[in-house]
Formats: structure tokens, sequence, C-alpha cells
């Protein structure tokens, strides 16, 4: 089912376009398993993660909260892309099912962050990531996404018809952490990776707000409305 979902989304892009730019493609491995560690500012991230790994002809099989399965409409997609159900108050089985798909050569793909980040930075990342990186002798390569928060995002109505939306991809540079690594100190790092991919997005993003109240989707940073890291923390508790 993956590959004509892949062609609509595609179709769906050109129609409303949506200027995708993806770069750092040559960083993803053309063959054998891989961990995709993205940031996460939007509900569609997923899709347009997914997108980045195309020009590697690689199929990313997402780490995906067990509700999402359970829709009617999503459910049987995310099972016929062969998805990974996570269950957050039992995660050892999605755990176990994605280090034995990296080792059989999978690209599995996870947003460390777990929730989706209010302030469009990148927050503090789960050591799941690299964890299962290590337990199956595979790279992680950080990736950033940037511009999909301007179709739908946390607390904010949806807008997927909007229309010229550029939407910035880009891989970086993958590591392999080791089996004897701290993974909080590779989880910090990964961190890192990720921020500055997307400290990088957000400089060459091509517009900017048309208007003071469309600076929503800026971070505070960079002059936006969006709360602050620590706003965002105290929303999402």
């Amino acid at each position: 089912m993956y590959p004509p979902v892949v062609l609509a989304a595609k179709l769906m892009f050109k129609v409303l376009d949506n200027r995708l730019r993806v770069d750092g493609t040559e960083h993803i491995p053309r063959t054998g398993g891989a961990v995709i560690a993205c940031n996460h500012v939007s509900y569609l991230d997923f899709i347009f993660c997914g997108l980045g790994a195309q020009p590697a002809k690689r199929l990313v099989r997402f780490m995906a909260k067990r509700e999402i399965f359970a829709n009617r409409i999503a459910g049987p997609l995310m099972r016929g892309m062969r998805h990974i159900s996570v269950d957050r108050s039992a995660g050892k089985a999605s755990y176990d099912e994605a280090v034995e798909r990296l080792r059989g050569g999978e690209v599995v793909g996870v947003f460390p962050e777990a929730t989706i980040s209010r302030s469009f930075t990148v927050k503090p990342v789960k050591s799941g990531a690299v964890r299962m990186a290590a337990d199956a002798g595979v790279p992680v390569v950080p990736m950033a996404v940037w511009g999909t928060q301007r179709l739908w995002t946390k607390g904010r109505p949806r807008t997927l018809t909007k229309r010229h939306v550029p939407i910035l991809i880009r891989a970086g540079e993958p590591f392999r952490p080791g089996a004897g690594d701290d993974p909080e100190e590779r989880s910090a790092d990964l961190r890192r990776r990720m921020q500055a991919l997307l400290d990088g997005l957000q400089a060459e993003y091509p517009e900017r707000p048309a208007s003071a109240d469309d600076r929503w989707w800026l971070p505070a940073h960079l002059g936006g409305t969006a709360p602050t890291p620590e706003e965002a923390a105290a929303l999402d508790s």
C-alpha cells in the first residue's frame, strides 16, 4: 500500500503547489537499516519525513501511537504501510519490533521529542532512537522539517488546502551509537544535531509572516508569537 499512498501525497502537494525542497538525502543509507530521527512541529510530519527518504528510494516505517492505528480511516493505512504501533504505557513490544525491523534492513522513523513542539524549537528528546540504533547496530540519521506547522499543528485550525506553502526537509550526517555509549549523552548530541538542522531551515525559509497576526508560526527567538520553550513546557504539562 505504501507506493500508492506516496503517489497520492505527491499529487496533493502538486495540486496545492506546496514548494517542497529536500536536501541532504545523500546521508540516508541506500541499503541496510537506519533510524531517521526527525523534529516534530506538525501532525503531518510523518508524511514529509517519509518523502525526505524518497530520493534514496527508502520506505520509512514510522513508530506512532496506537490510537492512530485504532482510527477507522488512518488505521488501515498505517497497517497497510507496515508502520509500528506504540503503546506508550507498555512500549517494550514496539521497541523490540523496531529493533527487529532495523536488523532486517528497514528504515524506522522516530520523532524523539514524542509530541509536537509548540515552541517550534527541538524539545528534549527521548533516548529510544539512539538505544534502538545501538541495539540493532545501525546509524541514526537526524532530520528536520519546517513549514509543515503552517498546515496543521497543535492548537491551530487545520489549513490543509492552503496553497503555495514552502516545505523544507533536510537530512543530516548520520552517526552510529555504540553499545557502550551513554544513551543520554548520545540523545543530547542528537538533539543538538536536529536543532542545528532546524536552525538552518528556519534561516533559509523563503517566506516571512504576512502580518503581525501571522507571526504565530515563527518561534519566539525569531520574532514570532509561538510560546517560548518554557511556556510550551508549561502548556504540555
